[in-house]
């Protein structure tokens, strides 16, 4: 990423378990990329999926949802990251944009505050939520 400063680009941030990548996972991403020259996509860890998802959770090891997030056109640099915010990356990297998908509002942003101190902007991408890992393994779970 510091060469990609170094020569001017801008930095979208984005975060999230990322468990079962789905089309919404995908959506989100995509418009995350269209805010900036370059995207970063945080992904919780295995303890920090489990604390904010609940038992069972994740389906998938950090590792191998890190290398899917990768593997999307759209993305340009993957993180593993062990807490259940990104308030300490965002004071790390201090991205542009940080990117949060439409099931918030710019006003519920947990971590709006950090970005606005830095002098960041707040995005909200994707389409409305109406795709989700929990809806999948209910799914996969009554068939």
């Amino acid at each position: 990423m510091s060469r990609d400063r170094a020569a001017g680009r801008t930095i979208a941030f984005a975060n999230g378990c990322f468990d079962l990548l789905h089309v919404g996972h995908v959506r989100y991403l995509q418009a995350a990329a269209k805010e900036a020259d370059r995207l970063i996509v945080a992904v919780n860890d295995d303890p920090s999926t489990t604390l904010l998802k609940g038992p069972g959770r994740p389906i998938i090891a950090a590792a191998d949802r890190a290398e899917l997030v990768a593997g999307l056109r759209s993305v340009d640099y993957v993180t593993v990251f062990p807490d259940t915010n990104v308030e300490r990356l965002l004071l790390l990297i201090k991205p542009d944009v940080h990117c949060k998908g439409t099931d918030y509002s710019i006003e519920t942003v947990p971590e709006r505050a950090v970005v606005r101190a830095y002098g960041g902007r707040i995005a909200i991408v994707g389409d409305a939520k109406s795709h989700s890992t929990r809806d999948l393994v209910a799914r996969l779970q009554r068939e």
